[in-house]
């Protein structure tokens, strides 16, 4: 029942898998289990190394597992097969990922993005750098896992799975090591683009060292690992306001306006992990993980805001001669052009630190406890500065006449006349006099956001696992309880930023300075643009400004103010299972059937604003809000060995997710329309009101999952697999409600309150009134290149395809959504030759058009059309071979976005409405690793 409310605001290499990449038991029902009889993880079974053993590890841990799952495995300590973990995880079969800021980030599993899975670390369930649950993978050195693994079917004891899949991070365990290690790898980095800054750069680089040991006769381990990160990012991007029909162009299509920006991110990341682990006997096992990392961005963004079109209030004017081609116009010359010059920093402080600890006990022969205990913690800080320069205050001053084209990628080339070097006509101002405090105007020459977040969980849980003897299929129970406590804390906090000098409250009436000249210590240089037409640009200090020439007033719009929000989540998971293991009509069944029944009792705390009818003046007054529920979730989970090497794996589950953090907020803003007073028409209401929904309930999925698996005798597997998900409680993110808003009507001044035609207005605000069905297909094939014929020993191709088709409705609305993150084909591919120590592999990832999700006005999420993309990666490396004189050395050279893939989107289903043009360029990394 939708719910809202109003204002209430090879065989060795399974043993390898098994020894040296089980995690806690809880989190591994899907996967292989340590064993006692395994093999040490370097026992010297495995005689292929680097990506196929990689790839060999990958589907031993896919083969055993009693449920669908796809898994990562790193080549050797500290290297996994890509450039960092997401690069990786894209690769694997119905995975993909958007490409943030230059960096694969935003994770979608089979067609259903971040919003929709969850992340584990060893099994536990993480908090975020982020805004809301998803992961930024950035957070994690990828140097410190041994494997990763995406369920794609939930079993009982897998807590906080998530409906498109739940992807667990597992470190290494020293005790499965068979000797020490010591390694170190350094790797440079380089951006085929010069710097587009003059304070950036286009150089990085990683360092990371790793040591393992055993001690005590082999009863405790140690893994320690640190690493060092600085990565450039070099982007041209382009940012369209959008089209509007524009009246002065016969009504065609136009460029309302366009942002070309140069930015140079430089991305810094410390981190450390240790884990420690102790077993004295078989009947206790006892690890500790410990993760700590301190992430640091900044991005440098210089460029030129261009209003354009007279329909939206540039107060520029279209010459004649425009050329137009299908309704919409290429080629214009306009006049009357007032821009703002734009030298913005971004920066971003993080950390992220986690510890989990795991003790295993053997009752008896047939009994086991595991009790776990685990927090993680993220904090976040974000300093989001905009300065602005211009001819003027207001449009007051020369104005810009511009020649734009539109080119064949979808930007527009925009030709001015003035120079915008010039600092004799170009200095500190409001240039459009945007500036608006809710009350008068500011002059508004710059603006500071500064965010902060803190997401903290704290959980513990405990495991029962007996055997059944004598049973058949049935070969074992297992019970267990999880309680957590997750809060994430919101706080907002802006200013607006004016010319230092006389006046009060940044006011234009109070007399603050509306121009004032560009100092000498802020200029570092200029800036060109010449890909968009614009020759040069001043490259200004931001940071000189904030600090030298730019007085801030803490804006407290009520817009602002009622953005603070805290977000608690207390959830209790009890769980029990039938364990599958024997042999039906002379064939082998693994798999569980079982239930988890989940209690959350979540709460919102933040505010409302609303009228003080005494001072006129628009209020925010604390609030509070929550809910409390139950959900039953079965699943069933069943793999039959129908033939030698041949698998059936069947999965039915009921499955859900929680909605974003900030959708589960209770804040509401008030907003009054006046230019619709008089209006009774429920499309133009007066009274609104916005915000989020303390009561709102998880996504709910009922999925049957089939996947049809043959591995190969020396390696290498086929695998077709098929899904279905019938989603119902789905989120509509803003559903509009009528509400009757007669008490604030009554505190309104006569004045108002006699114009009013209708007291009714609306709120605005998520509720689970949305349905669906998502559907799929994945094909993979793994083959070495042997099975064809000795004479190609050493080659190999990995890849995969999928398709998804899905069909959502929102409330009452009878036209299907488009899901944000879901792209229908999705493909991968690499060729890769290993063999003697020489390693090369070329990957190919391929996505159709999707539903992204970027940084809107104010930083604030919103979704629009990406086109498809095809990404072309490269490397090559060699390993000195044993018994040579530079035995453990290793050399690899990788190239990224060889094909120089450009990320874009567009708007209302026309690829010519380009809103969105990202271009990063190629990058190269050369790296060097030595194990002692």
């Amino acid at each position: 029942m939708a719910k809202h409310t109003l204002f209430a605001f090879g065989s060795s290499a399974i043993a390898l898998t098994a020894a040296a990449l089980a995690a806690p038991a809880f989190a591994q029902e899907a996967a292989p289990q340590a064993s006692a009889e395994a093999p040490a993880a370097d026992d010297g079974a495995i005689v292929v190394t680097g990506y196929r053993a990689s790839l060999n590890a990958s589907a031993s841990i896919k083969r055993v597992a009693p449920t669908i799952v796809e898994a990562l495995s790193s080549e050797d300590i500290g290297k996994l097969p890509d450039v960092s973990i997401a690069d990786s995880l894209a690769r694997l079969p119905g995975v993909t990922s958007q490409r943030l800021e230059g960096r694969d980030q935003r994770l979608s599993i089979r067609g259903l993005g971040p919003d929709f899975g969850t992340t584990l670390l060893n099994g536990r369930e993480q908090v975020t750098v982020g805004d809301n649950r998803g992961v930024e993978y950035d957070q994690y050195p990828a140097e410190f896992f041994k494997n990763v693994v995406v369920y794609k079917a939930p079993t009982p004891s897998l807590v906080a799975a998530g409906i498109a899949g739940t992807v667990d991070l597992r470190m290494l365990r020293p005790l499965a090591q068979k000797d020490r290690i010591i390694a170190l790898q350094l790797r440079g980095q380089l951006n085929e683009q010069q710097k587009l800054n003059p304070d950036g750069t286009r150089y990085g680089y990683r360092a990371t060292a790793t040591y393992v040991d055993k001690f005590a006769n082999d009863t405790f381990g140690i893994a320690i690992g640190v690493s060092a990160t600085s990565a450039p990012t070099q982007i041209e991007r382009y940012n369209a306001w959008g089209f509007p029909n524009e009246g002065s162009a016969g009504g065609n299509l136009f460029l309302g306006g366009a942002k070309p920006y140069v930015q140079s991110n430089k991305l810094q990341r410390y981190g450390a992990v240790a884990t420690l682990e102790y077993q004295p006997s078989d009947n206790f096992h006892s690890t500790l993980d410990v993760l700590y990392a301190k992430f640091k961005e900044t991005q440098l963004l210089r460029g030129i805001e261009f209003p354009i079109a007279p329909a939206w209030g540039s107060g520029a004017t279209v010459q004649p001669g425009y050329t137009v081609n299908g309704g919409f116009v290429t080629n214009a010359t306009v006049t009357g052009v007032h821009a703002v010059q734009r030298n913005d920093r971004n920066f971003r402080d993080a950390d992220n630190f986690s510890v989990g600890w795991n003790n295993q006990i053997k009752l008896n022969d047939k009994l086991n406890l595991t009790v776990d205990a685990a927090y993680s913690l993220a904090k976040r800080t974000d300093d989001l500065l905009e300065t602005y320069t211009g001819t003027g205050y207001g449009a007051t001053g020369p104005s810009d006449t511009l020649r734009i084209s539109a080119n064949p990628n979808g930007t527009f080339n925009i030709v001015p006349t003035l120079d915008y070097t010039d600092r004799n006509i170009f200095g500190i101002t409001d240039p459009r006099g945007w500036g608006y405090n809710g009350t008068r105007a500011v002059v508004q020459a710059g603006f500071l956001n500064r965010p902060k977040f803190k997401d903290d969980l704290i959980s513990l849980r405990a495991d029962l696992e007996g055997k059944i003897d004598d049973a058949g299929v049935l070969s074992g129970w297992q019970i267990g309880g999880n309680y957590s406590r997750r809060k994430k804390v919101s706080a907002f906090t802006s200013f607006f930023l004016c010319p230092k000098g006389a006046g009060s409250n940044c006011s234009v009436d109070s007399g603050t300075p509306q121009f004032a000249p560009i100092p000498d210590q802020a200029v570092i240089g200029t800036v060109p643009l010449a890909y968009l037409g614009v020759p040069q640009m001043l490259a200004l200090d931001p940071i000189y400004l904030v600090n030298n020439s730019l007085a801030s007033v803490f804006d407290n719009r009520p817009v602002s103010l009622v953005r603070d929000n805290t977000v608690t989540e207390k959830v209790w998971t009890a769980y029990g299972m039938i364990k599958l293991d024997g042999d039906v009509a002379g064939k082998k069944l693994t798999g569980s059937i079982g239930v988890q029944a989940v209690y959350t009792d979540q709460s919102s705390r933040g505010s409302i604003s609303r009228f003080d009818s005494a001072t006129g003046d628009v209020l925010v007054v604390p609030a509070t809000g929550g809910d409390k529920f139950w959900r039953i979730l079965p699943s069933a989970n069943f793999a039959l060995e129908v033939a030698n090497s041949t698998y059936v794996k069947l999965a039915a589950s009921l499955s859900m997710v929680r909605p974003r953090l900030d959708q589960e907020r209770v804040n509401q803003e008030l907003n009054f329309n006046f230019q619709n007073i008089g209006s009774s028409d429920p499309t133009r209401p007066f009274f609104q009101s916005t915000g989020g929904n303390a009561q709102l309930r998880p996504y709910r999925s009922a999925n049957v999952d089939l996947s049809v698996e043959h591995y190969f005798p020396k390696g290498g597997y086929v695998s077709l697999a098929g899904y279905y998900k019938r989603l119902t409680d789905f989120v509509n993110p803003q559903r509009n409600l009528p509400f009757d808003f007669a008490a604030v009507a009554a505190s309104l001044p006569a004045a108002i309150r006699n114009q009013l035609a209708t007291t009714v207005g609306v709120v605005s605000q998520p509720l689970n009134d949305g349905r669906g069905s998502l559907k799929g297909a994945e094909l993979t094939v793994s083959l070495p290149f042997s099975l064809l014929t000795p004479s190609l020993d050493g080659f190999g191709f990995y890849g995969s395809g999928s398709y998804t088709d899905s069909t959502i409705r929102l409330g009452d609305n009878s036209n299907p959504i488009t899901l944000p993150g879901l792209s229908d084909w999705v493909a991968n591919a690499s060729i890769y030759y290993e063999k003697h120590g020489i390693q090369a592999r070329a990957s190919y990832r391929y996505r159709s058009k999707f539903l992204a999700e970027v940084a809107g006005l104010s930083a604030n999420p919103t979704y629009r059309t990406a086109k498809a993309e095809g990404i072309l990666d490269a490397q090559i490396g060699y390993d000195f071979q044993p018994g040579t004189t530079l035995e453990g050395l290793s050399v690899l050279f990788q190239a990224r976005n060889l094909t120089d893939r450009p990320f874009i989107t567009y708007q209302n289903d026309d690829v010519r409405q380009v809103i969105d043009y990202q271009r990063y360029g190629r990058e190269y990394y050369v790296s060097v690793s030595y194990k002692f």
